[in-house]
């Protein structure tokens, strides 16, 4: 590229010589006419390299190439060691909390709603009381087999039947909503996980429990639920003898009810 450069300048002064000779400019125009056929070119040099650049790659050396190589193959050893201590973490230590929690909260499902023989192994149908009665059959004649089959059946019809007693429901009864021109009436709250939000207005003299009874009715069971404040956020303490006041609720207030976090021992 750089010989055709030089060869055209020389084309192209010579074609001013010739031209300056044939003339009848003097020097002075005709060094202005080489200054600006100079620009001419200078410009035209530029906007081709401007709007069609030349990129010349380089041969890659095999120095280069050894150590892309190498760099490869310790990117994907680092890489496949760094999976396996990820998959080693979530199978040894992430997993078991994840059961760890659901057996929980299985359990306190099971218990809330009183299926705790749920949480029983049971006893196998067909264990040893079953094998006991087939060996002794083997041996013993006919009435031998009846008579012991008959008082087998007297055991089992005198054995006193345990009838379950129902267990009762509790009912919820909240009190009458005050007026809003009441004194000491509050507004509250209570923005479930749902996304839904629900608003009561309670007198600040009444018991704190009211408002976990209401958060049952609301579907929130206390077992599972608990009350905190927005900010800063704080459980709310609730019991028999204390009264709204006495949980720090004295103006209209937002409630969050949140799940509470099982502990792990």
């Amino acid at each position: 590229m750089s010989n055709k450069c030089v060869v055209f300048c020389v084309l192209l002064a010579g074609f001013c010589f010739i031209s300056w000779k044939h003339s009848l400019i003097g020097v002075k125009d005709a060094l202005k006419l080489a200054g600006r056929g100079f620009i001419f070119l200078g410009i035209c040099t530029w906007l081709k390299y401007f709007f069609f650049p030349v990129c010349q790659e380089l041969p890659d050396s095999p120095l280069l190439e050894s150590n892309r190589q190498k760099q490869e193959q310790v990117r994907r050893v680092q890489q496949h060691q760094h999976n396996d201590k990820t998959s080693d973490y979530a199978e040894s230590v992430i997993k078991p909390r994840q059961n760890v929690l659901l057996q929980q909260r299985m359990e306190r499902y099971h218990r809330m709603t009183g299926e705790t023989w749920k949480l029983s192994q049971g006893f196998p149908v067909g264990g040893e009381d079953d094998q006991v009665c087939g060996d002794a059959g083997v041996d013993e004649n006919p009435n031998q087999g009846a008579r012991r089959r008959r008082k087998l059946l007297q055991t089992v019809t005198h054995d006193p039947v345990q009838q379950e007693v129902p267990k009762q429901k509790k009912v919820i009864v909240l009190p009458d909503e005050p007026s809003t021109d009441t004194e000491g009436v509050v507004k509250i709250a209570l923005r479930c996980p749902s996304g839904r939000t629900i608003c009561r207005r309670f007198l600040k003299t009444w018991s704190s429990l009211l408002l976990l009874d209401w958060m049952m009715k609301a579907g929130y069971h206390p077992a599972l639920y608990t009350l905190c404040t927005s900010y800063p956020r704080t459980v709310l303490i609730a019991a028999a003898d204390v009264s709204l006041e006495e949980a720090g609720i004295l103006t209209n207030t937002v409630l969050n009810v949140e799940e509470k976090e099982p502990s792990i021992t």
